[in-house]
């Protein structure tokens, strides 16, 4: 929440202020004694009490307007720093399968995929409590669809407003006002939620794993010991010391693998001497969640304000008629922050971050922000909820795990970027559901954690790049830099003096002091190159920095390139995965063989497609419904309407390979590891009836125990054979990963390649 709430009512059905005179607030029990008939008050022993909240300031700037504050409470958030104690069923012990030290969103999310997994882990922060106000504001549509297999993803879209509209105006003129954030995800636009109400979901979900956050806690010493005195492997090869800062009291835990979810100045990574590879720009934003007043004609809708001569501001609308308002500060108020103590530290100029020591006030920024809306004008109509000046790095982790696996980054901890397309929280969590069933395989001793461990950092490193690239064109759009974009890509080719080289950083804020172009005229993306943007962030000069050549039409074409190339990418659901242990080749040529279509024309590596489908004669949903629960692999088997001879025939060697004692299916674990889902061209009652074709009930009788089996109703033009491209004539098996990748498909005959897959890894 950006503000304390106020005390509600529902006694009419419908949630109202409550404006009564009584002082006790509707959630405080025990109420005080009411006795209007001198009856004996109802005895209150061991009866329910209401823990303490306590108000914490969300900010530590404030403006005219006063001091905002939150509600907290302690016992429920707070962990092993409750002012109650740690709750009787937390039993932390010696021996566990994973660490994460950092209780941020990316360590949380590690953490909630674990405990569904039976994963035991425990789980560190350094902070007293959980974030507070501020930071990440926004999540994507894969990001609630991963939330989805979780079962948090209706808490999650319900907190805030969804944004799918953009206004993006350029010295006083509108340059583009649209419908935005469409895909075909179930879950349309962009999703606003505060990072702490987000981390407050976690916290709540793992209470009722019985896990808490060990606060004012971190480990200040770790090592790595394979082997034992005598020689044999150790079960727990990590080994590290945690410290309570408040206490000093240290403690020893035992670990088959460590997460370092600790942060953009991350110590894990530091301690593995693991490069993080990029530029620091001398763009600082300053921060502002407010209540503002305006006579901007989209007030306030999400969008960006660019003047050619001040910068730019990015506006995102948060719950409660507050703003998310990022504001470009101009070089007068930058350039004393870029000489200050902080500026000079190596690990600030190189992760960049929030700036703690500086003089700027949010009147001096809502007044460039003034200069850049002009000619409209905007003032404080609250206090400020949160104030922040943060500068802006971009860097990926050189590797995102250690050489023997055993340690692994997210988050932050791996790569940092700007605010442009949301993708700080939204990567955080593809990063930790990614690693996460990973870790739980080969935590649990089934699967060679040396094989199936190293595609998590090709895979999420890969995408964390494209990240880079991506935002950061969008940033230098928006706020002519002349940083070059950092080429991450080739790691074997990055250049020495590029790798964390203090004075690189300092060279590259000299040069881009005076702003204009700095993006590349092409970047390779994955599906395709980057729009040429040489004409729309044009070279400027010492007067007008902001791309005095350009015209609203090349302004115009370059937002029409990059969304046409990036929209779908800014929304989560364009990231393909490369061929690895964990993604089959088989799945990737989708040439005609022999003039015969594959199998299913959805490519391996991808975002498995979710269609609509009928769930029960009583229900419909999609096809993610029947891929929740605990991680597992899904084998969606596409059987078109079983009344053709051939695939009949495919579908009956389906299952006998399913059924095969010596086959992957047994031998990995049956249904504990694999959801079987079938997907119908039929009607409920043609599969289920006690009259059905002894064809269809001898399928039915085969299927193994568990099997799901859904109805594709839907017009064919957009039922779920279509959107997987699946061949009727033969029908097709996809292999879905548990973080809803696509692993492979295959003809429902040919499934050698896809045992191939699971032979490579599993155990």
């Amino acid at each position: 929440m950006a503000t304390k709430s106020p005390a509600y009512t529902w006694e009419n059905g419908f949630r109202e202020l409550d404006l009564s005179s009584a002082s006790e607030t509707p959630w405080s029990w025990p109420k005080s004694p009411v006795d209007d008939n001198g009856d004996p008050a109802p005895d209150r022993t061991g009866a329910y009490v209401t823990p303490p909240s306590v108000d914490l300031t969300t900010s530590l700037t404030h403006n005219q307007l006063g001091i905002n504050v939150v509600r907290h409470w302690p016992s429920l958030y707070d962990g092993t720093n409750s002012p109650h104690g740690v709750p009787s069923w937390w039993a932390p012990k010696e021996e566990v399968d994973v660490l994460i030290c950092g209780a941020g969103p990316s360590g949380l999310q590690v953490a909630v995929s674990l405990a569904r997994q039976g994963v035991s882990f425990r789980i560190i922060d350094k902070a007293d409590t959980p974030l507070v106000a501020g930071r990440a504001d926004g999540v994507q549509p894969r990001f609630l669809e991963t939330m989805s297999q979780w079962g948090l993803s209706t808490e999650v879209h319900e907190e805030g407003p969804m944004i799918e509209r953009t206004a993006i105006y350029k010295d006083g003129r509108k340059l583009l006002f649209n419908r935005s954030h469409q895909s075909d995800s179930r879950y349309r636009g962009l999703h606003i939620i505060t990072q702490g109400q987000l981390e407050r979901i976690y916290l709540r979900d793992l209470a009722r794993h019985k896990v808490i956050v060990e606060r004012s806690c971190t480990a200040v010493d770790y090592r790595v010991e394979e082997h034992a005195a005598d020689g044999s492997l150790h079960t727990h090869p990590v080994r590290a010391t945690l410290k309570n800062a408040h206490t000093g009291r240290e403690t020893s835990v035992r670990a088959k693998f460590l997460v370092g979810s600790d942060g953009a100045a991350s110590p894990i990574r530091k301690s593995l001497g693991i490069p993080f590879d990029g530029v620091s720009t001398d763009i600082y934003w300053g921060i502002m969640d407010c209540v503002f007043e305006s006579d901007y004609p989209h007030a306030w809708v999400f969008g960006s304000v660019i003047s050619s001569k001040h910068g730019g501001c990015v506006i995102i609308p948060r719950e409660d008629g507050y703003i998310r308002l990022y504001t470009q500060l101009d070089i007068s108020l930058a350039g004393p922050i870029a000489a200050s103590r902080q500026a000079r530290d190596p690990t600030f100029v190189e992760s960049g971050g929030r700036v703690e020591v500086h003089s700027i006030t949010p009147e001096e920024v809502l007044e460039q922000a003034n200069r850049i809306f002009n000619p409209y004008k905007l003032k404080f109509a609250a206090p400020l909820s949160w104030f922040a000046v943060w500068k802006i790095s971009e860097r990926v982790a050189r590797s995102f795990s250690s050489p023997d696996m055993r340690v692994h980054l997210v988050g932050d901890a791996a790569h940092v970027h700007s605010v442009m397309g949301a993708f700080g929280l939204n990567a955080s969590i593809l990063d930790s559901a990614n690693l996460a069933w990973k870790l739980g395989l080969a935590a649990k001793g089934q699967a060679k954690h040396d094989v199936l461990l190293p595609t998590y950092s090709s895979e999420r490193r890969g995408h964390a790049v494209r990240i880079i690239e991506v935002s950061g064109s969008y940033l230098r759009f928006v706020c002519g830099s002349t940083v070059p974009l950092p080429n991450l890509r080739d790691v074997d080719g990055l250049d020495a003096d590029h790798r964390n080289n203090a004075d690189e950083n300092v060279r590259s804020e000299q040069a881009s002091n005076t702003l204009g172009s700095g993006v590349p005229s092409e970047l390779e993306v994955a599906g395709g190159a980057m729009p040429d943007t040489k004409a729309v962030v044009a070279q400027g000069t010492e007067d007008d920095h902001h791309g005095p050549g350009t015209s609203q039409a090349e302004d115009l074409e370059f937002l029409g390139q990059f969304f046409k190339a990036h929209a779908q990418f800014l929304l989560g659901v364009d990231c393909p995965y490369a061929e690895s242990a964990a993604v089959s080749s088989s799945g990737l040529d989708l040439t005609p063989k022999d003039g015969h279509p594959p199998a299913i024309r959805v490519r391996s590596g991808v975002r498995a497609p979710n269609p609509r489908v009928c769930l029960s004669p009583t229900e419909s949903g999609y096809l993610y419904d029947k891929l929740a629960g605990p991680p597992r692999f899904h084998l969606v088997l596409f059987a078109s309407s079983l009344a053709g001879t051939e695939v009949r025939r495919r579908v009956d060697a389906f299952l006998r390979c399913l059924n095969d004692p010596k086959g992957f299916y047994t031998r990995f674990g049956g249904s504990s590891c694999f959801n079987v889902v079938v997907i119908l061209k039929m009607l409920p009652f043609q599969w289920s009836g006690a009259d059905v074709d002894p064809g269809l009930a001898a399928v039915r009788d085969a299927l193994p125990e568990g099997a799901t089996v859904v109805f594709d109703d839907k017009a064919p033009d957009e039922d779920a054979h279509t959107v997987w491209g699946a061949n009727h004539l033969t029908g097709g098996v996809a292999v879905i990963r548990p973080d809803l990748w696509v692993a492979s498909t295959a003809f429902p005959d040919k499934m050698e390649g896809v045992s191939g897959l699971f032979e490579d890894f599993l155990i």
